[in-house]
């Protein structure tokens, strides 16, 4: 009997375990499970703050925490632009050739304006030249020039601007596609305003860093030229009035002045009307007693 009972309760010790063992099994996996599952609301809250963390962010740290594709090279971007006056003996010969300087190097005059005073005439021209042709322009316009008044070209190097500015435009459009991937998975109201505010914010800088961009190929693909050319005239040339002209401008100005002096009249006759009344009574006056006077006496 005593072997047979051994047995029995070997089984039965052996049977306890293995159960005990598989409930400790389950309640580890259903552990794990429960760690490695947490609420969408809390991996959408959080994932907020890192994207709106990463937005406030240098842009180095922002690259690096966005992925974003390490920056490209591209060729140097330099914006040129000049100022030339000189003296010109024909001022139609000269603006002809600009124009035909113009025409063979692609380029627009934007501004024309003239100027005539007492010991010059002038004329200022402003255009916009082809980045690869200015300086070949100049060299053109300035074929009979026997010198320059003033000469001045400026390059200005925006290279390195140029980059950072597109740099920055990829990190804001991944940025602002991460935002719409949360805005997606939002099911908050609260949520859904808070990623809509800062898709907002993220693309008025993306288009105000766009603008600049624009701006600056603009200017790199069209530089700026300032041409003034003029031609001196005698000294007081408009003192050339004949002594004849002078007597009849006179005349003319001293009937004008007349003239004006009575419609000067004209428009305040109300107070010379008042004024003559007034000193018609007080002379009346002093005449009756002056006249008493001479009576009492």
């Amino acid at each position: 009997m005593k072997p047979i009972a051994l047995i029995c309760s070997f089984f039965t010790l052996l049977f306890f375990s293995c159960n005990r063992a598989d409930a400790n099994a389950d309640s580890s996996i259903v552990a794990v499970k429960a760690s490695y599952a947490p609420s969408y609301d809390e991996t959408a809250v959080e994932a907020v703050d890192t994207a709106a963390a990463a937005a406030d962010v240098a842009p180095q740290e922002r690259e690096m925490d966005l992925k974003v594709p390490e920056r490209v090279n591209v060729e140097t971007k330099i914006i040129k632009s000049g100022n030339l006056r000189y003296q010109s003996d024909d001022l139609d010969k000269t603006y002809n050739q600009i124009r035909e300087a113009a025409k063979k190097y692609n380029a627009a005059i934007k501004n024309d304006s003239q100027y005539s005073g007492d010991y010059e005439v002038s004329r200022n021209l402003t255009i916009r030249i082809p980045n690869e042709n200015f300086d070949a322009f100049i060299a053109d316009i300035s074929k009979g020039v026997a010198y320059f008044d003033l000469k001045e070209i400026s390059s200005q190097d925006v290279t390195e601007e140029y980059i950072d500015v597109a740099s920055r435009i990829k990190t804001k459009k991944v940025l602002e596609e991460r935002y719409y991937e949360l805005l997606k998975k939002a099911n908050k109201v609260s949520e859904m305003l808070e990623i809509e505010k800062k898709l907002s914010e993220i693309r008025e800088e993306i288009e105000a860093k766009e603008g600049r961009l624009r701006y600056l190929e603009n200017k790199v693909s069209m530089s700026t030229l300032s041409v003034e050319f003029y031609k001196p005239v005698a000294k007081g040339r408009k003192a050339t009035v004949s002594y004849g002209g002078k007597i009849a401008n006179a005349f003319v100005s001293g009937f004008n002045g007349i003239s004006n002096f009575f419609i000067t009249l004209l428009g305040i006759w109300p107070v010379i009307v008042t004024l003559v009344v007034l000193i018609l009574l007080i002379r009346k006056k002093f005449k009756r007693k002056n006249k008493k006077d001479v009576i009492e006496n």
